[in-house]
């Protein structure tokens, strides 16, 4: 395992669906396409969120899903219709809304069942879980492991790890690109609220940490086996803390 040979980075962009802003992620996909990159991108099956309805819907949107996957892209299943129905923040408590965290398995399980349906009628694989909002139980997780699904981007930890239940944790603990001198660090993009200013930074970062970049079937291969080690716990403590002193000193301002 690659545990000391300095940081490694994973890109993943959320929210990609039929009516994503298309006008900015041609752009994005040219600038991977120059790269090499080989990111996730987390694709809603069935997209019922007004809030990424930007752009009329792609006609083409599965054609190019199957182009992406073809190409060695990695390609997540980002929940269901993407709508928020409980206030459960799940395993990492980080975000209060949740298209699953505290519904129960049977209900879960539909929705999942639904959003996998779909997506191999469209001729796609689902490889990896992307949860909405970072919000799911272990329910999502019993759920996904029955509809073979066993690699989550999400969790916090230096390197990803296997829990005790086959499932591969690719950890995602940052939404820049930042130096670190070691680690596997999945940059969580959402280019649907991008303008030029963040696609000229993005393009900046790609070319400085291109050399850096790895992919999800390289860390599958390299910490497939790997199990969470005090390391990491300690490190998920630390950002705990940081994350819940950053939220109280919002809420006394």
């Amino acid at each position: 395992m690659r545990e000391s040979t300095g940081a490694r980075y994973l890109l993943r962009f959320d929210d990609i669906c039929p009516t994503m802003d298309w006008s900015i992620w041609d752009k994005v996909e040219e600038h991977l396409d120059a790269s090499g990159a080989r990111p996730i991108l987390a694709v809603i099956p069935d997209n019922q969120d007004s809030s990424l309805h930007i752009d009329p819907p792609a006609e083409d949107f599965w054609e190019r899903v199957r182009d992406w996957q073809s190409r060695g892209w990695t390609i997540a299943v980002h929940g269901y219709q993407h709508r928020y129905v409980t206030s459960e923040a799940g395993l990492w408590g980080w975000n209060a809304r949740s298209e699953f965290a505290g519904l129960s398995l049977a209900e879960q399980e539909k929705k999942l069942d639904q959003a996998t349906t779909l997506f191999r009628v469209e001729g796609v694989e689902p490889e990896a879980w992307v949860a909405p909002n970072h919000a799911f139980d272990r329910n999502t997780l019993v759920a996904l492991e029955r509809l073979g699904i066993r690699t989550v981007s999400d969790g916090i930890a230096l390197y990803p790890y296997r829990d005790a239940m086959g499932m591969t944790w690719i950890p995602v603990q940052i939404w820049r690109f930042i130096e670190r001198p070691i680690g596997v660090w999945t940059v969580c993009l959402h280019p649907n609220k991008w303008g030029d200013a963040e696609l000229a930074t993005f393009s900046r970062d790609l070319e400085r940490f291109r050399d850096r970049l790895t992919t999800v079937p390289e860390m599958l291969r390299t910490f497939g086996s790997r199990r969470k080690s005090w390391l990491d716990g300690a490190f998920a403590g630390q950002r705990r803390v940081r994350k819940r002193l950053a939220r109280e000193t919002r809420r006394s301002r």
